[in-house]
Parts: C-alpha cells; structure tokens; sequence
C-alpha cells in the first residue's frame, strides 16, 4: 500500500531525498504521489520516509492495499533500467 503524510507533518523535508521514487513533493504539507509509492518495495527493507520523519506522520494508505506483487510491478514500471532490485 502507499504511504501517505498526515496533517502532524511539520514541513521539514527530510523526507524528500530519502524517497527512491520521487514520491514525494511539497504542497500545504508535504503528499506522497500513490501513484510512485512503492513502500520502498525493492530497495529497502523499511519505509524511508517513516524512518527519518522526526514526528511519525508518514504512515500507511489503509484506503491503499497493495500486494508485494503489485509493488514490485510498479517499482519495475517507474525505474525500468534498474537491474540491482533487492526483491
């Protein structure tokens, strides 16, 4: 499932470059783009984005349910030239 940033999000940005996907942009608050989120599926063993927030406000989509499968479908579709996926 997508990640998503809740309203406690403080704007700190540190979020953003740890993001393998680019999911993430600034708006009222920073947003996660479902769309590229990926769970980091592939890359990391753990959430970057939860792990470095210093409030605890990137949590799982529930409205979001995705499968590994589905996951590892999207990260190949968005970075089709990688070759090292950690599957």
């Amino acid at each position: 499932m997508a990640f998503i940033i809740t309203d406690e999000c403080i704007a700190c940005g540190v979020c953003v470059p740890e993001c393998p996907n680019s999911a993430i942009a600034e708006g009222d608050i920073y947003i996660i783009d479902p769309n590229l989120c990926t769970e980091c599926y592939g890359y990391f063993e753990t959430q970057q984005c939860a792990s470095v927030c210093p409030v605890d406000c990137c949590i799982p989509d529930e409205n979001r349910k995705e499968s590994k499968e589905e996951l590892k479908a999207k990260a190949i579709k968005a970075h089709p030239e990688k070759k090292d996926w950690k599957f």
